[in-house]
């Protein structure tokens, strides 16, 4: 797939030069990691039945007191501000298809928050009824949870779209259940989120991202998880967790950077069943980045894991983890059974190195190049057709390994081939136009149609 270029104008020593740039190439990142993605968000559909605008605190405890009381079915839509909560006030949703979404669509917009971590708000939402949604919104600075979904209460189909969540105490989404009761919440989806501790650090180890229990078919796609991070020896939990005998969990597309912990489906003897988790980019600091705990039935294909200070990128443990298969994942280090866990384990590659992707450091896994030993390496994976990026797979005679799939797109003008504009670029541009580089070879290890930077077809010197 062919990057959507713009124009844009350099000016060097009086010339005007028009060259084309990656549209959208925030930052000047690699065309790997900027080729205009196929994954798009698309908004939710307007609202249908009942509706509300708020556009205070008072006015949203209101509206959802009220709907509430009349058996909900409501859609509560938020006008642009800061709501406020105080006094251990939180959204107390038992009815079922309530809606709380921001108005404009800009989840900046609209913020719904506590009185910080160490506050007396303990959530934002709590959610007893059924399909509830929570969109287009900034939640968070509570004690507790951004939203906990009570799977006890069997709070079936809840859905959180294009949420940030930001700075709680434990947890930024979980999914309660009452140990001995099989209630449990099921279906629900999280995607497009942004979960994050904005200074870099959580405020203890009791904290994670979703944390479910005994839930059942939920889905976590396209979101991203950052620097969910404990500041004590006892690690935070993971960015994704789904446990206590849960099952047929989705994780897929999602970036998880700067976290103790990746993706984990069960802990211990409180497992997980089935499941799949593929196209995730995943950088952990101190332990697994995807782990199977008493999981049998997982499928691990198509992530790329960057484990630093940890010897295994991939764990499946214990005996009762059986029949899991982990097959064309890229990763920094092994994959290893570990208690007696038994699965197939296949088509990997488990040393690829920090140099190999645009930023392994910053969680940019893309690969900076292409790799012998990835690229076209992998056997197909029936259903797994696109990469991370949500491009075709393969794009050459075969699958890459990992989630990131290469294509011989190139950013015109990315003269010393870095993956971005930068004056080092202008530097060798300037040395075309002094005649000191050869003319018709493009310079450095750029693709030749890269110093074409005119678009005209030929190398311009």
């Amino acid at each position: 797939m062919k990057a959507h270029r713009a124009a844009s104008a350099w000016i060097l020593a009086g010339a005007m030069l028009t060259i084309p740039i990656l549209s959208g190439a925030p930052g000047g990142r690699h065309i790997q990691a900027v080729r205009s993605s196929l994954c798009h968000r698309e908004p939710l559909p307007p609202p249908s039945g009942d509706t509300v605008t708020v556009s205070s605190v008072s006015q949203l405890l209101d509206a959802i007191s009220q709907a509430n009381a009349d058996g909900g079915n409501l859609t509560i839509l938020l006008q642009d501000g800061t709501y406020q909560l105080t006094g251990g006030n939180f959204l107390h949703l038992t009815a079922s298809g309530v809606t709380i979404r921001g108005l404009s669509g800009n989840r900046d917009g609209v913020v719904i928050r506590g009185e910080g971590m160490a506050g007396g708000v303990p959530h934002v939402c709590l959610v007893a009824g059924s399909d509830f949604t929570l969109a287009d919104v900034t939640i968070g600075w509570v004690a507790y949870h951004g939203v906990q979904v009570q799977g006890e209460q069997d709070a079936d189909r809840p859905r959180i779209h294009n949420v940030r969540i930001v700075d709680t105490g434990e947890q930024m989404i979980k999914v309660s259940f009452a140990s001995g009761n099989p209630t449990a919440s099921d279906d629900g989806v999280v995607e497009w989120c942004l979960f994050e501790y904005s200074a870099g650090i959580g405020p203890q180890y009791y904290i994670g991202g979703v944390d479910a229990h005994q839930a059942h078919g939920w889905v976590v796609r396209h979101c991203e998880f950052r620097h969910i991070r404990s500041p004590e020896a006892d690690l935070a939990e993971h960015a994704v967790h789904f446990w206590s005998f849960s099952s047929g969990t989705e994780v897929h597309h999602n970036l998880i950077f700067d976290c103790d912990r990746g993706i984990g489906f069960g802990l211990g003897s409180s497992g997980h069943s089935g499941g799949r988790i593929y196209n995730n980019a995943v950088h952990t600091t101190r332990d697994v980045g995807i782990g199977l705990e008493s999981a049998p039935g997982a499928e691990v294909s198509h992530n790329t894991v960057f484990t630093l200070d940890y010897s295994n990128s991939i764990e499946y443990r214990f005996g009762a983890t059986t029949g899991v298969q982990i097959g064309n994942n890229l990763t920094s280090q092994a994959i290893a059974a570990r208690d007696g866990a038994s699965g197939t384990v296949s088509g990997n590659f488990t040393a690829a190195q920090s140099d190999w992707f645009l930023d392994a450091a910053a969680g940019d896994l893309h690969l900076v190049a292409p790799r012998a030993e990835v690229v076209d390496q992998a056997p197909a994976i029936p259903g797994l057709m696109e990469d991370m990026d949500c491009e075709s797979r393969p794009q050459g005679a075969a699958p890459d390994i990992g989630a990131d799939e290469w294509s011989e797109d190139f950013l015109a003008g990315d003269l010393d081939n870095d993956g971005r504009l930068a004056a080092t670029d202008l530097a060798i541009l300037a040395q075309h136009l002094a005649g000191h580089l050869p003319a018709g070879t493009p310079p450095f290890d750029a693709p030749a149609p890269a110093a074409d930077v005119d678009g005209d077809g030929a190398t311009d010197a």
